[in-house]
């Protein structure tokens, strides 16, 4: 833990909370109950307190040490990116759910959109990996 705080390993993180928020969603949304069911839950309540705590201190570690300006800039344009490529994603969807009103359930639309969030958690890690090691 003594290691310098990098912002790619921040970002790279940001794919586990996504992770994280898809498995709270599957807890509440479904709609059976198996006995294995609980200790699913109660090892990844566990997980997630343990991985936020730890987090939580290298974010802290982070903002004590310098910045670098660069990656912070390339973040921008990966934010930049996956909020027009979710503008895209929310709309098709919101359309999809408009014509397919009968087909669709609520739980399936909360599906598609947790899984938007973890697709565009993984594309922002990938796109700002490959945009931090080429220097753009």
């Amino acid at each position: 833990m003594n290691k310098e705080v990098t912002l790619r390993e921040l970002v790279g993180a940001r794919i586990v909370i996504a992770i994280c928020i898809a498995v709270y969603y599957w807890c509440w949304a479904r709609n059976d109950w198996h006995n294995y069911y609980q200790v699913i839950t109660s090892g990844f309540a566990i997980f997630a307190f343990t991985f936020f705590l730890l987090l939580g201190a290298r974010e802290r570690k982070y903002k004590k040490e310098s910045f670098d300006e660069r990656a912070v800039g390339i973040l921008r344009k990966c934010d930049s990116v996956c909020y027009r490529i979710s503008l895209v994603a929310i709309t098709v969807i919101g359309f999809l759910c408009a014509m397919l009103r009968v087909s669709f359930s609520t739980e399936v639309i909360g599906y598609m959109l947790v899984g938007l969030i973890v697709f565009l958690s993984i594309i922002r890690t990938i796109m700002f990996s490959v945009m931090d090691t080429k220097g753009v």
